[in-house]
């Protein structure tokens, strides 16, 4: 690309960006109605419930709603820094630099030789694709780690270990990223940080794991892809509930611990699937690394019991990171993501009335999200495996000696 055009393409993009985060910064400050339940009740309520609790230097040990390990507490916290804006606008303005310094992020690895800009555009289209959900939860500052760790991986092994392991104490689901990592040195490093950090926590704030307690009753949450089981079902005589529970809109009632169940024995069919990965490849590139934890996301989040609108912010970041590499095959798996993040956005919030009610519009959509994403997690699974686990080839018998020939007859 020539100098001239490639600094048009990314006047372009940052142009792009900068109307899409104004637009999604007056969504969240009611400035613009954005059709649909509020969704910025979560940091004016809940937040900032959390953080009366945090700031006296202990953990939400008796709230439920609580889980989250242990760093999470520094999201939570983090508007603090801006203490001249009300609790709820410091956190969305800080939600928008999570967002900036991940585009940042992505720009700076689409340099060099075999790398591109489509991450980077991934990241400009898909979050405002999500709405205003993005910037009303905490999961943005979580990718943002998320995809610092993942671009150091290439070349800085050990800060790409101590941003995954950090990662995983904001929000656990960057602990699935090491699996995708080969050095040793990264997985010391992960170790180290993590014990680290989660041991001041633990000495510092009491209750810094009573979330690992909160989980156990869970029920369905109605947007999952279980879910689809009771939506029908509710059509024909299933006598359970749809209630608020454990902090998500939930099912409650006969069979859905199968079905929870279920959801957790595809988990951890995943996960095996993962390790066996693991333990075949042989093939390694630089993008490897990129797309088995693209893939991992994938397949954790669609065998979840819960798949909350701002999982897709996880999927979107790290499918960016994907795309920064010319080489990765991904491109399909990705596009599908982001042809999932307005579905996800119509469902939640504008018509996520019709998803409780289990109407033909609520599980259309829902019906048509999901598929997409199971779509994308066979597909980017089966990619990883081709590209990466060589195939076994038959070995072809080899001839006799010429005297073992048996001789033609002529007719």
């Amino acid at each position: 690309m020539e100098p001239t055009a490639a600094r048009g393409s990314l006047a372009g993009l940052l142009g792009i960006w900068g109307v899409t985060r104004a637009a999604l910064l007056l969504c969240v400050l009611k400035v613009l109605v954005f059709p649909g339940p509020d969704v910025t009740s979560d940091v004016s309520v809940i937040y900032r419930g959390w953080y009366d609790v945090l700031i006296t230097g202990t953990f939400p040990q008796d709230d439920v709603t609580w889980q989250y390990p242990p760093a999470a507490a520094l999201a939570v916290l983090s508007p603090a820094v801006l203490p001249f804006l009300e609790y709820a606008t410091a956190f969305f303005v800080l939600a928008l630099a999570a967002d900036a310094v991940t585009l940042a992020l992505l720009l700076r690895g689409a340099r060099g030789a075999g790398r591109s800009r489509r991450g980077a555009w991934m990241w400009v289209a898909g979050v405002p694709l999500l709405g205003p959900t993005v910037y009303a939860r905490y999961d943005v500052m979580v990718t943002a780690v998320a995809v610092a760790g993942l671009l150091a991986a290439v070349r800085h092994p050990r800060p790409a270990g101590a941003l995954l392991a950090f990662g995983a104490l904001l929000k656990v689901w960057p602990a699935l990223l090491l699996l995708a990592v080969r050095r040793r040195v990264t997985w010391v490093s992960a170790a180290v940080t993590g014990v680290a950090v989660a041991g001041l926590f633990a000495v510092l704030m009491p209750g810094a794991f009573a979330f690992l307690g909160f989980q156990r009753d869970r029920g369905t949450e109605v947007e999952s892809l279980g879910s689809l089981v009771f939506h029908v079902a509710r059509h024909h005589g299933w006598e359970g509930k749809v209630l608020l529970n454990y902090g998500s809109v939930e099912f409650l009632g006969p069979y859905v611990s199968w079905v929870s169940t279920g959801a957790l024995f595809l988990t951890g069919a995943a996960l095996a699937w993962l390790v066996l990965w693991r333990l075949m490849a042989t093939r390694f590139a630089p993008h490897t690394a990129a797309d088995a934890a693209f893939t991992a996301v994938l397949l954790f989040t669609v065998t979840s019991r819960v798949i909350s609108p701002q999982y897709m912010v996880w999927l979107v970041g790290t499918a960016a990171v994907c795309l920064c590499f010319r080489e990765s095959r991904m491109g399909r798996p990705a596009a599908l993501v982001l042809v999932a993040c307005p579905v996800t956005t119509l469902e939640f919030p504008v018509w996520f009335g019709h998803v409780v009610a289990s109407d033909a519009l609520g599980v259309t959509l829902l019906a048509v999200r999901n598929a997409l994403l199971v779509t994308a997690s066979l597909l980017a699974a089966r990619t990883l495996w081709c590209t990466t686990v060589p195939t076994r080839r038959r070995i072809p018998t080899t001839p006799g000696p010429s005297w073992a020939q048996r001789p033609t007859v002529p007719s």
